[in-house]
């Protein structure tokens, strides 16, 4: 049969992805066909000698080498030395085209600005709504923002790297295949956003109960409906135009994984906070009317769930997810919560009342860079075998900082290239908010030198732990792009938000008060 096979030769086709030779078998050196655009397995039996089968096995990585023209950068001189070896080690690593630093910051710059743009419309829309009254009166709604907020980062992110990897080693290329990652990744998030929303509504209730003492069921049970409605419906949206610009940077030809993060960034802070606002009011004034409206929303959506998780559970890709995905992504919320019970703390004393407006752009522009960081070098290792695999590109111990900025490979030059966008970045972010006048604070030198100062800060523990973190990961068997993404943007929202308070209070105490830091 031409490219069905048995069973045992597909377990074989799975276990070893280098060319099998087995006693009566040829193994085809990859190079001397035409490339296919999958994994094939053909086997010739002559019938009346002993079976003799030519088994040609291209790995998944190899097979995107070959087709890929947006993939990540090796040397030459890195390519060239594989090729040398490829003798004694059957089909030669895959040798994407040569990304230079020049085009990872234009492929990059783009989908960054437009991020920043959206975090900057997202800390206005915070400014105008925390005057409404269900802000007002149901205060815990405010820690509800960076849960939901976070949850976009975590789940939209990793979608969007899960489906960037998958293009680019070659698992979409037919619309079948497409397809059914389509619809196993759609129905994923629905159930995680279903599931985190909820524990983000239990958290707020409590976080606000805990300092106040008094508990009222009617607003616990607003929250858990505006939570779990809005996580739904903004990872629904953001999900459709994810998979739209990811199909789509696939027809342009050019790199998903530096375009999809960065534009599920920036819509998302903007498209959740919009819907928190408007579905928290909407709830709340039918609190007093028609008290069984919220009860309703929350049973709808969980109700939704069992017909989610049977959708998930048919793609092997996304059932591993739905089994093993919950703890970065539920770690993750609780780690944001962190940082909204700070910036609820701060945001609270009149004299920090402008830090609200800047908090969304200084944990966003953080959280965008590191993603990509991230994804890029999950793709990179990605195409050299399987999570946990040994291999040379992915050492366990932790980097010296010299090695994650300094050094010539591939990951390093994003690294810096990432690292220089976040000053130019800032600057543009600042003069946006200071001409549409948004928040209360004056943009004086001394202040922009310390918040650039936290940002810069920032941006370099998350690319560092990012460096390390993804390595450590892949070593351990798990796979980057679901575990690593949410730890990292909660870590920057954590991180952003306490160097961010921590720079307005030293700019309180040197007395850089009046002019800048207070109302």
């Amino acid at each position: 049969g031409l490219g069905g096979g048995t069973p045992s030769l597909e377990q074989k086709e799975a276990h070893q992805t280098n060319g099998v030779v087995l006693p009566p078998v040829m193994a085809v050196p990859v190079d001397s066909l035409a490339s296919p655009d999958r994994q094939q397995l053909v086997e010739f039996l002559e019938p009346d000698q002993e079976g003799v089968e030519v088994v040609v096995l291209e790995s998944r990585a190899n097979a995107k080498g070959v087709r890929e023209e947006d993939a990540l950068l090796e040397n030459g001189s890195q390519s060239t030395e594989s090729d040398d070896i490829s003798t004694d080690q059957g089909p030669v690593p895959p040798s994407p085209l040569k990304e230079t630093s020049f085009s990872i910051g234009l492929q990059v710059l783009f989908p960054f600005l437009l991020a920043g743009f959206g975090t900057v419309a997202a800390g206005m829309v915070l400014d105008i709504v925390q005057h409404w009254d269900v802000f007002k009166y149901v205060t815990e709604v405010f820690i509800l923002v960076p849960a939901l907020l976070g949850l976009k980062g975590n789940l939209e992110m990793t979608l969007a790297s899960r489906l960037s990897t998958a293009a680019n080693i070659g698992h979409m290329d037919t619309p079948k295949e497409l397809w059914k990652m389509i619809m196993g990744n759609m129905a994923l998030i629905q159930v995680q956003a279903t599931v985190v929303g909820f524990l983000a509504s239990i958290a707020a209730v409590i976080f606000g109960w805990i300092p106040d003492g008094h508990f009222s069921i009617g607003h616990a049970i607003l929250l858990c409906a505006s939570s779990v409605a809005t996580a739904f419906i903004a990872s629904l949206v953001l999900g459709m135009i994810m998979i739209g610009v990811i199909i789509g940077s696939r027809k342009i030809g050019i790199n998903p994984d530096n375009v999809a993060t960065p534009i599920a960034a920036s819509l998302g802070d903007l498209i959740t906070l919009a819907l928190l606002s408007g579905i928290s009011w909407g709830l709340y004034i039918e609190l007093e009317d028609k008290p069984y409206v919220n009860p309703l929303v929350c049973a709808f959506f969980i109700a939704l769930l069992p017909l989610w998780i049977i959708i998930a559970k048919r793609n092997p890709v996304t059932r591993e997810v739905l089994y093993s995905g919950w703890e970065p992504v539920i770690i993750a919320m609780a780690i944001s919560s962190v940082g909204g019970l700070i910036l609820d703390k701060t945001v609270s004393d009149p004299n920090f009342a402008g830090m609200a407006v800047f908090t969304p752009v200084i944990n966003g522009v953080g959280g965008n860079l590191v993603a990509v960081q991230a994804s890029r070098i999950s793709t990179y290792l990605h195409m050299s075998g399987m999570p946990g695999e040994s291999s040379e590109k992915a050492p366990r111990k932790c980097p010296s900082p010299c090695n994650t900025f300094f050094s010539s490979d591939v990951n390093s030059r994003s690294v810096r290239v990432l690292f220089l966008l976040v000053v130019p970045g800032h600057l543009v972010f600042l003069y946006t908010i200071s001409s549409m006048q948004g928040g209360h604070t004056t943009l004086t030198l001394i202040f922009i030198v310390f918040y650039m100062t936290a940002a810069l800060l920032q941006v370099l523990i998350l690319l560092y732990i990012a460096d390390w973190m993804v390595h450590w990961m892949w070593g351990r068997g798990l796979d980057p792009d679901n575990f690593s993404i949410p730890y990292l943007t909660a870590l920057g929202d954590l991180l952003g938000t306490g160097l961010l308070a921590l720079s307005f209070h030293i700019l309180w105490l040197i007395g850089d008060r009046d002019t800048d830091v207070g109302d």
